[in-house]
């Protein structure tokens, strides 16, 4: 995987504005204060659409005694997890972690007060998530805080997944991408898709600067077809300036995609792609 901040607040992309410091830090309290200003949004959109997709994929499954888990790629501090399997919202989450009262913790204090107040919030229907992001200090906390039941940091675009990454594949029937699309190509879902062992579905939110076919080419390699509705663009977050709004400007139509009303306003847009076996 790319680098820090692949979850798609940062990119490869040379005009996108990055975010380096804030995954490097050992809890999320820097994350929701830097990207608070930005209004980065794109879990909130992504909460309901991967709490259907969980469940689809679950009554899909065969008579196997363990539920499918959920693979959530480039998941920094475990954002999505804490949003599919928890009654909280991001909008909460901001205050949390922007309140004097976590300011005052230690990141120990706080990861056992997370740890409490997520397990009060857990849904009955929570299904088991492993998070896959190449900074450990993200995943780490993640796992400590209790929203990740498994958390590695290997970096697929440079090698193969670990053995414990490669065991945990076998378990895993649905991967979920909150923009990382920015930052990890159709290499990391090749090693992934190459090691799954159960039916595995993508639900991905995609940066409309960036294109999907590479990696929808890839899905199709391994039996997925995937779909995607063009015409409703989900807001990511701000722009961080007149250079990175020019640049979305510019990818989006260098894509063949219409800015207007979306870019050209100020903010960054992702598409919604939905992966799933062909039919027989």
């Amino acid at each position: 995987m790319g680098g820090p901040g692949c979850d798609g607040t940062e990119g490869a992309a040379g005009g996108k504005s990055r975010f380096d410091d804030v995954y490097g830090a050992p809890d999320p309290r820097a994350y929701f204060r830097e990207l608070a200003p930005l209004e980065y949004e794109i879990p909130h959109h992504a909460q309901p659409v991967f709490r259907r997709a969980a469940a689809e994929r679950a009554a899909a499954e065969d008579a196997r005694a363990h539920r499918p888990a959920v693979l959530d790629l480039c998941c920094s501090y475990g954002i999505n997890a804490a949003l599919l399997n928890h009654d909280v919202t991001l909008a909460e989450m901001y205050e949390r972690y922007t309140s004097p009262e976590t300011r005052a913790m230690s990141t120990a204090e706080l990861s056992a007060s997370d740890r409490a107040f997520y397990a009060s919030r857990r849904r009955p229907d929570a299904v088991p998530v492993y998070g896959l992001d190449v900074s450990v200090p993200a995943v780490h906390y993640a796992l400590e805080a209790g929203l990740l039941d498994a958390a590695f940091s290997d970096d697929l675009e440079q090698g193969s997944p670990g053995p414990a990454l490669r065991r945990a594949l076998a378990e895993v029937g649905l991967i979920t991408l909150t923009g990382g699309g920015s930052y990890i190509t159709a290499r990391t879902f090749a090693a992934l898709l190459d090691g799954a062992r159960r039916p595995v579905w993508v639900s991905a939110f995609v940066l409309r600067t960036v294109s999907y076919q590479p990696i929808a080419r890839t899905l199709a390699d391994h039996g997925l077809h995937t779909t995607v509705d063009v015409t409703r663009p989900y807001p990511q977050r701000l722009f961080t300036d007149e250079r990175e709004r020019r640049y979305a400007v510019a990818a989006v139509r260098a894509l063949g995609g219409d800015p207007a009303g979306y870019e050209e306003d100020g903010r960054f847009h992702s598409l919604y792609y939905e992966s799933r076996p062909d039919e027989p």
